[in-house]
């Protein structure tokens, strides 16, 4: 498995250690525990039942009732046993630990497979609720959960798609885990939920996306899967709340070449410069970094962000923004404006991994 390592960037004299900026990881929250819709009303009383018994020393039989009925020959006492070992997991992060010492990992993922969208939703998310602990999640990866998770981001419900998303995510904070989820077709259906998916699925698919590209295999499935497309559109969207999630991932993927491509091939240029004028200060920051990055190596794409207006809101950033914002502003106008020369450049830049 191969892992980028920060770019170390060199120009006349500056160097940057990384050409992203500090807490990156503060544009994206982790995903929650337990999203799942509304629960039918006739469970009401169990559910009270069911968080009466979590905080009580029955507890531990209870769980292992519901892990033996989750074998169960009924799809109704499968379904009911899911929800609760749901609900358990979520309320009561030590219970975490208890179901899946009482086995019930392996058969929640069999779930996942299930043609019952309910019972799969359930199976999903209980998944997804148990991975909240650390302990769990090299357990839920060897015993075969992503397979099943990723068929349930081809084939589920809505929800079950985001809560897949959000079970992905927690098993690549697991590095060994980050090749395998992009091998097992996880990469090109974030890429679409990311596309198509309602708000809540946008989010979850950016900050899987955003885990799992630290792997330079996974980036190059992403490109692959056309996620520029996507990204570049919700970035020049201020109204849908995505741009600073869209610039993160798209920073981790431009270090390779055919990001770089893509970006400009879909129009990211011009929505960059448009941030740079008009975002936050964070976002003009994260602007600055992927276009410094795009622009290191090539004469073309530097003439092209020179002709797209940048270097008026570059000189204003450099004079107002941030210390990191400033450098980095006046590290690209100066690349700007330099000669229109492979040789020229190659005097002055330096990029090493």
């Amino acid at each position: 498995m191969e892992t980028e390592n920060p770019v170390n960037y060199k120009y006349m004299g500056r160097s940057f250690n990384d050409l992203s900026i500090n807490d990156d990881s503060t544009a994206f929250s982790d995903c929650n525990s337990d999203r799942s819709g509304e629960f039918p009303s006739a469970s009401s009383q169990n559910r009270r039942l069911l968080l009466a018994c979590a905080n009580s020393e029955n507890s531990d039989d209870l769980i292992r009732q519901l892990v033996s009925d989750l074998d169960s020959c009924s799809i109704d006492e499968q379904k009911q046993a899911a929800l609760e070992l749901r609900l358990l997991a979520k309320n009561k992060p030590e219970n975490r630990i208890k179901i899946a010492k009482a086995g019930a990992i392996r058969p929640l993922i069999s779930l996942i497979s299930s043609s019952d969208p309910y019972l799969q939703e359930n199976g999903v998310t209980a998944i997804l609720n148990l991975s909240l602990c650390d302990e769990n999640k090299e357990l839920i990866a060897s015993s075969g959960a992503i397979k099943p998770l990723v068929r349930a981001l081809r084939t589920g419900t809505s929800t079950a798609k985001e809560n897949a998303a959000c079970a992905l995510l927690r098993l690549s904070q697991v590095e060994e885990n980050k090749v395998a989820i992009g091998r097992s077709g996880a990469i090109p259906l974030l890429v679409n939920l990311l596309e198509n998916g309602g708000f809540r699925g946008k989010k979850d698919a950016s900050t899987a996306l955003y885990s799992l590209c630290t792997v330079k295999e996974n980036k190059i499935r992403a490109v692959e899967a056309g996620i520029m497309r996507p990204l570049v559109e919700l970035m020049a969207d201020f109204g849908s709340n995505m741009v600073d999630k869209s610039a993160f991932v798209m920073s981790v993927l431009v270090p390779v070449p055919e990001a770089k491509t893509a970006l400009v091939e879909e129009g990211g240029i011009p929505v960059l410069v448009e941030i740079i004028e008009v975002g936050s200060q964070r976002q003009k920051e994260i602007a600055v970094a992927i276009l410094l990055q795009i622009c290191e190596d090539s004469v073309l794409f530097r003439t092209m962000v020179a002709r797209e207006g940048a270097i008026p809101p570059l000189v204003a950033l450099s004079q107002s923004g941030t210390n990191r914002a400033k450098q980095k502003a006046e590290t690209l106008i100066e690349l700007l404006r330099q000669p229109r020369s492979g040789n020229a450049a190659a005097r002055h830049s330096d990029v090493s991994v």
